[in-house]
């Protein structure tokens, strides 16, 4: 396999799937499967790495630390990085400057920024300088101050039309896809109908051009998983089984076993090993 380009992701033509990653081990267990098509290092990092209580104190030099771990494994997978809280509001300048970052240190192929038309300017200057952005609407979860919670958007008139302004304004300022989150499934299927460009839903619908999940969501080692997600393991019950069988096997003087263990030349014997240890002291 040979690694996408925005390009082969614009023009797919299967549904795209995406899988939040953040780390070296598991991006590479990833990058083996032949039927992801992208890996998103994700500001929900701040929830699941760092355990903060929303992603808003995720900073550009955590985003791009993250994303240089995770494309240190990636050779077959489209890599995406998320534009961190705040730092498309702070002038054209510091994004252009973090778009660079993300991509020149951090190694990611295309970033996302949440939020619409108050980024235009922004992601019409990233776009015109060669730098492929994905658009995201519906639960942005940098807002959610402003939110108020993680409830599903764009379910009243006033806001539907609101979605749809917003996806349009970012058709036009060139974006190459756009993430919908938590928005009704008849939103996410006419949005994709209406846009010239793919849709990748998380609790969108079925609809949509692709589906991304968090990870440690879908693979259930998160404690409050969102309804709209699929739990395809329970790595949280599989790890808390490992950790403790190894309690016990240490505190029952079961590990490590002989075959866990290394021994002296064979010339040596435990006496002898002991008297060299004692005289050295």
């Amino acid at each position: 396999m040979s690694r996408p380009s925005i390009v082969d992701i614009r023009e797919a033509r299967e549904p795209i799937t995406c899988l939040t990653c953040y780390d070296y081990l598991t991006a590479r267990v990833m990058d083996e499967v032949g039927g992801l098509d992208m890996i998103l290092v994700g500001d929900s990092l701040g929830g699941v790495m760092l355990g903060y209580d929303s992603t808003i104190p995720v900073t550009i030099d955590d985003m791009v630390h993250h994303t240089a771990a995770v494309n240190r494994a990636v050779k077959n997978t489209f890599l995406v990085a998320d534009f961190p809280f705040l730092e498309a509001a702070l002038g054209l300048e510091r994004g252009v400057g973090a778009a660079r970052r993300l991509m020149q240190e951090g190694g990611a192929q295309a970033v996302k920024i949440e939020g619409g038309e108050r980024n235009i300017e922004l992601i019409e200057h990233l776009v015109d300088h060669d730098v492929p952005v994905i658009g995201h609407l519906g639960l942005t979860p940098q807002s959610i101050e402003a939110l108020g919670s993680y409830g599903v958007q764009a379910r009243t008139e006033k806001n539907i039309k609101i979605i749809g302004e917003e996806a349009f304004a970012l058709q036009e300022a060139g974006i190459s896809a756009l993430v919908l989150e938590c928005v009704p499934e008849e939103v996410g299927s006419e949005l994709t109908d209406l846009l010239d460009l793919p849709t990748i839903g998380i609790g969108a619908g079925l609809e949509c051009n692709g589906q991304v999940l968090v990870w440690q969501d879908m693979m259930g080692l998160t404690d409050q998983i969102p309804t709209f997600v699929r739990k395809w393991g329970e790595m949280r019950e599989w790890l808390y089984d490992g950790v403790n069988s190894f309690c016990q096997a240490v505190k029952n003087e079961e590990f490590p076993a002989s075959e866990e263990s290394f021994s002296v030349d064979q010339q040596l014997s435990s006496e002898h090993v002991r008297e060299l240890l004692l005289k050295s002291r």
